[in-house]
């Protein structure tokens, strides 16, 4: 199967990260996809995505315990710690969970490390399909430097490329839609260390391609290299051209740096990733853990900015809130179709102009429209304009406010838009 036909469009779903770190259990995932498929299926909405440290049986925050005993089968392989998630006991792994979602209509996913279990290491523990050890197969001397789970895996060894079958296979068996690999996408890896990520990147394309099921591939933490976009487009469906991004408005103005460079390698099953929302309830952890709950820290002019980046660049959305607690401000954010009809039918979106207060962006639709978005990057209002010409329009317009969802009458010359401090407009130009 083309791996591009598995995300012919930007995924967009919700991930556990920003709301419960590695603390996530069975009873939020559940909740989150039952207000997913009651709330945002209709709007395109479909995976919800299981993250970090899910075989870790005391995680209980956004920090990590290092060196912790995880949860694994004989083969070397992490599995459900079933005090967090009660449906994977006697073996059954995810495959309860998946099975739950799917009847929702939605879509599953998880998340992993690159890599194999320290611990499989340590006691030299069987690989499935191959008489190597996790000993044989493991580069000691590759960690990551923000999570002690896990060793990077030699490609050259006799084993390696059974390790990673032997876990797409198991992906298959539990109905795993959408795979999240981490620490596998970043700048910081020396040239050593990043010829071995490529390399394990290109093992689990092959373990995907073999396990039978399509499965949507995501890399991270980011932010990628430019300079590996085509290792990237050739063997995964997104990645992040980011690292961890949260809410704050330096991180968001960055964006537009970045997306502007990206821009060009957008395609169909190939999504530079600007990262999740970070939206509604995030920052919680479980019960007596709640230091860092908050609802975000962007302003609504902030979030519409967001929005209509991620929208316009045609990035992945992958919103981090804890969903059930959603105010109707958030779900109007999420639900909007003018605004997401974006990631659907849209194409060749550039950046036409960036002053020190101003951006001004521009995409194409499949019926023969243009959207143009203004950003307000300053801490005044503003009214930004451009003439019809520069975006390649000779008659006068009908212009339509997507946000609002209202039409604003006829541009004859040019397009203008008052836009609130660190705001956004987003406008649809038909003839």
């Amino acid at each position: 199967m083309d791996k591009n036909s598995i995300a012919r469009t930007p995924p967009m779903g919700w991930n556990s990260w920003d709301c419960y770190g590695a603390s996530v259990t069975e009873e939020a995932i559940r909740g989150n996809a039952e207000y997913m498929a009651k709330h945002m299926k209709p709007f395109g909405w479909e995976y919800i995505v299981c993250d970090i440290q899910w075989y870790e049986p005391c995680a209980k925050s956004t920090e990590y315990n290092h060196f912790y005993p995880l949860e694994m089968d004989q083969y070397s392989r992490l599995i459900p710690a079933v005090n967090r998630f009660p449906s994977a006991k006697d073996g059954a792994g995810f495959g309860p969970l998946a099975d739950y979602v799917h009847k929702l209509g939605l879509k599953f996913g998880i998340h992993i490390m690159r890599g194999i279990p320290r611990q499989a290491v340590h006691a030299a523990t069987p690989i499935k399909g191959t008489t190597a050890t996790a000993r044989d197969i493991a580069s000691s001397f590759s960690v990551c430097s923000w999570n002690t789970d896990m060793y990077g895996v030699n490609a050259h060894t006799e084993g390696a490329q059974a390790y990673y079958d032997s876990l797409f296979e198991l992906y298959a068996q539990w109905s795993v839609d959408y795979v999240k690999v981490d620490d596998i996408c970043v700048t910081e890896f020396k040239p050593h260390d990043l010829y071995s990520a490529k390399a394990e990147i290109e093992m689990i394309r092959r373990a995907i391609d073999r396990c039978g099921r399509p499965m949507v591939l995501s890399l991270s933490p980011g932010p990628a290299l430019l300079s590996e976009a085509a290792h990237l487009s050739a063997h995964a469906n997104m990645w992040r051209i980011t690292g961890d991004f949260w809410d704050n408005w330096e991180q968001l103005y960055n964006m537009f740096e970045r997306c502007n460079a990206w821009a060009p390698y957008v395609r169909e099953g190939c999504w530079p990733d600007c990262d999740m929302l970070p939206l509604g309830h995030i920052g919680i952890n479980t019960p007596g853990h709640d230091q860092t709950s908050r609802f975000t820290n962007f302003s609504r002019n902030e979030q519409i900015t967001m929005m209509t980046l991620w929208c316009i660049f045609r990035s992945p959305l992958m919103v981090g809130a804890e969903l059930r607690d959603n105010d109707d401000w958030t779900l109007s954010l999420l639900t909007n179709p003018e605004v997401l009809g974006l990631l659907k039918t849209s194409y060749g979106a550039r950046q036409l102009l960036r002053t020190p207060d101003t951006v001004i962006w521009q995409s194409k639709d499949q019926d023969g429209s243009t959207y143009v978005a203004f950003f307000n990057t300053s801490f005044s209002p503003s009214r930004p304009e451009i003439s019809l010409h520069r975006l390649g329009h000779v008659k006068p317009c009908q212009v339509r406010d997507l946000w609002a969802r209202k039409d604003m009458g006829i541009a004859r010359d040019r397009l203008s838009a008052a836009v609130e401090p660190h705001g956004a407009v987003l406008c649809k130009l038909s003839i």
